[in-house]
């Protein structure tokens, strides 16, 4: 998601220990070949990138990658994001991203196929119901289709296709939280519409793991959305001089139960899943509950304050400050800018 860039790489490392400590699924004692995933920027290792072409962008530049790559390597975040992870658990080289090797890759260990700024839902929902023109650069539908014609092309046949997916693990994002962000992001838009779409969010979500399924896949991780009312940038936006808007922790109430209610719908929706395809194994990934471990017990984790981003501007939160400088990005403002800073 576009607006959890930098401030994010902290979560994702606990993200990932939420889905590894499931006793259902257990992921550290399986035996997977392979590995393909679908989502937004949380996971995206490099399409997006790949998709802008040789122009110039922050995203090109430090401090993305600083941390761990050491270079930009093309994820949205100063080092590794989530899917770094699962491949490292499950004893996997890093997962490549689809889209440079659509056509000819044969991607023997896995292919990533998330793209930063997708939605679980169609631009044209959003135009024909509500009149909102959204443009993401990819979403789930998109995805799914890139990864038939990949499994076509290095599967070929029903049989082959099952039986690779029968040693694959599947990751269903996690996707949905743009097609919120987009809303929330625009201040002359209702507040509660959101509300009103998130069973089509959710719906949808569903449709995409029971096609997998129906293409063979029979262990499916599926991750909730994460307390977007501690995210800086939502802080910064939807400030309150209400202190009732704020729970305990400084967040802001109303997003974070509207996180909730999505995450609340999406086990729903997954339990009748399950339910209707025995033998499947779906299982979902509280990133919620891992990502306010941080926000409750900071100094556990050796964080200051688990509100601020690390780097992008010296508004509130460390957001970008001022109606000029709202698109910039971490590292996007020249040194001694009072636009924005870089993570240090």
């Amino acid at each position: 998601m576009g607006s959890r860039t930098c401030s994010s790489a902290v979560v994702l490392a606990i993200s990932v220990v939420a889905v590894l400590l499931n006793a259902d699924v257990a992921l550290c004692g399986c035996s997977y070949k392979r590995f393909f995933a679908f989502g937004d920027s949380l996971i995206d290792t490099g399409n997006f990138v790949y998709t802008i072409g040789n122009g110039p962008s922050p995203l090109k530049e430090l401090p993305f990658g600083m941390t761990f790559f050491k270079h930009p390597s093309g994820r949205i975040s100063d080092g590794r994001v989530v899917v770094d992870f699962y491949a490292e658990a499950l004893g996997l080289p890093l997962l490549p991203p689809s889209i440079p090797e659509e056509a000819t890759g044969q991607f023997p260990t896995g292919a990533n196929f998330a793209v930063f700024g997708s939605t679980a839902l169609p631009p044209e929902y959003f135009k024909t119901k509500y009149n909102f023109t959204v443009n993401p650069p990819s979403t789930l539908d998109r995805q799914l289709a890139s990864f038939k014609k990949v499994l076509a092309r290095i599967a070929p046949g029903d049989v082959a296709t099952r039986a690779l997916l029968n040693e694959s693990l599947v990751l269903v994002g996690e996707i949905g939280g743009n097609d919120y962000n987009f809303w929330f992001g625009n201040p002359s838009k209702p507040r509660e519409t959101p509300e009103e779409y998130l069973p089509d969010v959710v719906a949808h979500i569903g449709a995409a793991v029971q096609e997998v399924i129906d293409l063979g896949a029979r262990t499916i991780v599926v991750p909730g959305n994460f307390p977007i009312g501690c995210v800086p940038t939502y802080l910064s936006a939807h400030q309150s001089n209400v202190t009732a808007d704020y729970d305990e922790f400084h967040c802001l109430k109303w997003y974070n139960e509207f996180s909730q209610k999505h995450n609340r719908a999406l086990q729903q929706e997954l339990a009748r899943l399950r339910s209707k395809n025995p033998g499947v194994k779906v299982v979902y990934a509280d990133y919620y509950g891992a990502a306010m471990q941080f926000v409750q017990k900071p100094q556990a984790y050796g964080i200051a304050d688990p509100l601020v981003a690390c780097c992008g501007g010296n508004g509130p939160y460390h957001t970008p400050a001022g109606r000029a400088t709202t698109r910039r990005s971490c590292g996007a403002a020249p040194t001694g800018s009072p636009a924005g800073t870089a993570c240090t």
